[in-house]
């Protein structure tokens, strides 16, 4: 941590400190507000958009022209014909919540009874002991040694060793694996196509099955060998691929194209959750000390709050701030209750938005927008929000489909729950800095309130195809039990063969949450949830709350009380640690599924230079920023226009994720069976790949890193 030094305005308006030795300045010294931004934020709240101000200008006579204000139409609510809903729909509602809460609480029972019988049946003697010192590790590398200790006290390493296993397709894999390695013996062009070949038809998503989480689930760290010999022959031979000069760059280029397009991409996804989502920036530290954080985020509400606080920041910012002190300007909550009370009671919100606004803007770095984040980190941020009308469908923020909105005016709509904030208003940022309403003013309010992970648009605009969702919605927390374990959690029972608790008590709790989706449902269906503040609430049990992975981090019935409350430093420390406790068991999937992702991914940055190279043998191969940016896509030109098939072969896609996570992949193409040797590498090495258009961004559009 970089030392305190006394503040300076620059002509931006920004404070200035003395740097470090890494040129970093101290975080949490930062101050970005800009009042002008407020008052725009403030002036456009205090308009309705939907008010009607046209003037229609008509006439008595041909020689009295008079001016009329055009008469609102009145809002027509819909109604439902017949008497018998009016009559039955209270009733209907008073029965089905009666089901509901007995179900929950015979739920709750039969999850104690579990938690019990494990305690005291299954934890006991040696198994109690090294279970303990596992979860009470202080790093990675501890936990992988307590993780390898009690593989070996229950047998999983012989299971990891046995090759058939009824939840994949082990006889393909040998065969795959078998192949890849025979073909990179000898560098021959009829080898080399059938290895082009044979890429093309194996790196593709959860191919075979070596991505279903039974694999992970039997041991508490790794999986098959067979699985691990999988992952470092794909990536060998990508390796192999990419350097080959017997291979043509039209057919590397459409190699990794079509490889990158099976294959698909990873992102974090941190839901909602008010304060419980500080167990968000556990989750993120314990990924970023391992060098495992994806480029892609999506965040709703608290987790849109720490996806923009990682977004907007470099790996040297990040490494400031994932510290307990970032409490110090987590302060959302801070005013008293003879503040907040009159304000609820007057506007119908707990919180100020004008007040939100002021107080993110640390969190975002002034008025950044979506597109400027990017470029500076190469990061991708979506925020999902929904239309303060019930009837528009969710919208995903992003540098594509909302370029120009400002970063800090997303966080606060993905916030705004009916009771705690009122919704507000997008802003967009102009070419002169000033900004205005996005959308013409419309208002948005909490994405989470339909989709929490907007998986879907997701895939749809940046190829993701794995999904790691970091999960602290507290309503839907209680119901998740994994009857077969989960990732790096094997079940105890049977050693690892059994159901949790037993065939009969996991069927039992199967039934009850069955049910109670059951008649969720039918209430959804049948419109029978009164509509509170103008909007369906039973959306917030109905949705998809799952990954690919998901991480559930460890609360306590506690959090409750501090639930609309800003933490304390000693409190933010232990959700911290308990965030890294409970992502730990899952690097090792992530790192197998990151590691063929990033080779993919550096083949085509590698592919994309040599083009330009051949292509512009006159163009500087050192100019950084935007000329780097303006000869792809001149090349992007060329090759759309080009209409010689030859030419057609050479196309080159735009790369959307350039950032810190791309060029550093080389660390991840060797084997271990310890993946800590990864959060031991140097700085230099960490960052001597990065991109040098978003170094150049880096340099010269923070005022806060002079050159």
């Amino acid at each position: 941590m970089t030392n305190r030094s006394t503040n300076n305005i620059n002509s931006n308006g920004y404070s200035t400190q003395t740097r470090s030795k890494n040129n970093i300045p101290n975080e949490f010294e930062l101050e970005y507000v800009n009042e002008e931004h407020v008052k725009a934020f403030f002036k456009a709240l205090s308009e309705d958009p939907e008010s009607d101000q046209t003037e229609h200008i008509a006439a008595v006579t041909d020689f009295m022209p008079i001016r009329q204000r055009v008469k609102k139409k009145k809002r027509i609510p819909g109604e439902f014909e017949g008497y018998s809903y009016h009559i039955i729909r209270y009733p209907l509602i008073f029965i089905v919540f009666s089901i509901i809460l007995f179900e929950v609480l015979f739920y709750i029972l039969i999850r104690q009874i579990v938690n019990f019988w494990e305690f005291f049946y299954q934890w006991r003697g040696i198994s109690r002991i090294l279970r303990e010192v596992m979860r009470n590790t202080n790093n990675y590398e501890e936990w992988i040694e307590a993780a390898k200790q009690l593989d070996s006290y229950f047998k999983y390493d012989e299971w990891k060793k046995e090759i058939p296993f009824g939840y994949y397709d082990y006889n393909l894999l040998k065969k795959v694996n078998r192949d890849l390695k025979s073909l990179r013996q000898e560098e021959t062009n009829e080898n080399l196509q059938k290895l082009k070949n044979l890429l093309q038809d194996c790196v593709k998503n959860n191919y075979a099955g070596v991505e279903n989480t039974r694999l992970y689930s039997h041991s508490y760290y790794g999986t098959k060998k067979i699985i691990e010999e999988y992952v470092d022959e794909v990536t060998e031979s990508l390796k192999f691929a990419r350097n080959t000069k017997l291979l043509s760059i039209k057919d590397k280029l459409e190699l990794f194209k079509n490889t990158y397009k099976n294959y698909g991409r990873t992102a974090l996804c941190l839901s909602g959750g008010a304060s419980f989502g500080y167990y968000h920036l556990g989750v993120v530290k314990a990924l970023f000390d391992a060098k495992l954080l994806p480029t892609v985020f999506t965040g709703t509400s608290a987790g849109g709050l720490i996806a923009a606080l990682v977004c907007v920041r470099t790996d040297e910012e990040l490494e400031q701030v994932l510290t307990s002190e970032l409490n110090t300007r987590l302060t959302a909550c801070s005013d008293p209750i003879t503040t907040w009370v009159p304000r609820w009671w007057k506007t119908g919100a707990r919180f100020d938005a004008c007040d939100w606004s002021r107080k993110l803007q640390w969190v975002t770095r002034g008025s950044l927008t979506f597109m400027e984040a990017y470029e500076r980190t190469g990061r991708i941020l979506n925020i999902s929000v929904i239309s303060y009308d019930p009837h528009s469908p969710p919208k995903v923020l992003n540098y594509i489909t909302a370029p120009d909105c400002i970063i800090w005016s997303a966080v606060i709509a993905s916030a705004a729950v009916p009771g705690i904030l009122n919704p507000v208003v997008l802003m967009q940022k102009l070419k002169d800095g000033s900004i205005v309403p996005y959308n013409y003013g419309n208002k948005w309010k909490d994405g989470s309130l339909r989709t929490d992970i907007p998986v879907q648009s997701l895939h749809m605009h940046f190829n993701v195809k794995n999904t790691i969702v970091s999960q602290v919605n507290p309503h839907i927390h209680l119901f998740f039990y994994a009857p077969r374990g989960s990732v790096g959690r094997p079940v105890t029972h049977r050693c690892g063969k059994g159901w949790r608790g037993g065939f009969l008590v996991a069927s039992i709790e199967q039934f009850l949450k069955l049910d109670l989706s059951k008649w969720l449902k039918w209430i959804r269906d049948l419109e029978l949830l009164p509509r509170v503040a103008d909007q369906d609430w039973s959306s917030i049990w109905l949705q998809k709350f799952e990954g690919n992975i998901t991480i559930w981090p460890h609360s306590s019935f506690s959090d409750f009380f501090y639930i609309l409350k800003d933490p304390t430093r000693e409190r933010l420390e232990s959700m911290i640690t308990s965030g890294q406790r409970v992502t730990w068991p899952k690097l090792r999937m992530i790192s197998n599924r990151l590691r063929i992702e990033r080779a993919i991914q550096k083949g085509r940055e590698e592919l994309r230079r040599e083009l330009r190279r051949q292509r512009y043998p006159d163009v500087d191969n050192q100019r950084k920023g935007d000329d780097r940016r303006n000869d792809i896509d001149e090349l992007q030109d060329y090759n759309t226009s080009n209409g010689d098939d030859n030419d057609k072969h050479l196309e080159i896609e735009k790369v959307t994720d350039i950032g810190p996570n791309s060029d550093y992949s080389s660390s991840l193409e060797s084997s271990s069976d310890n993946i800590s040797y990864i959060s031991s590498t140097s700085d230099e090495e960490y960052h001597e790949g990065q991109d040098d258009s978003h170094k150049f961004l880096l340099s010269s559009n923070d005022p806060h890193i002079a050159n």
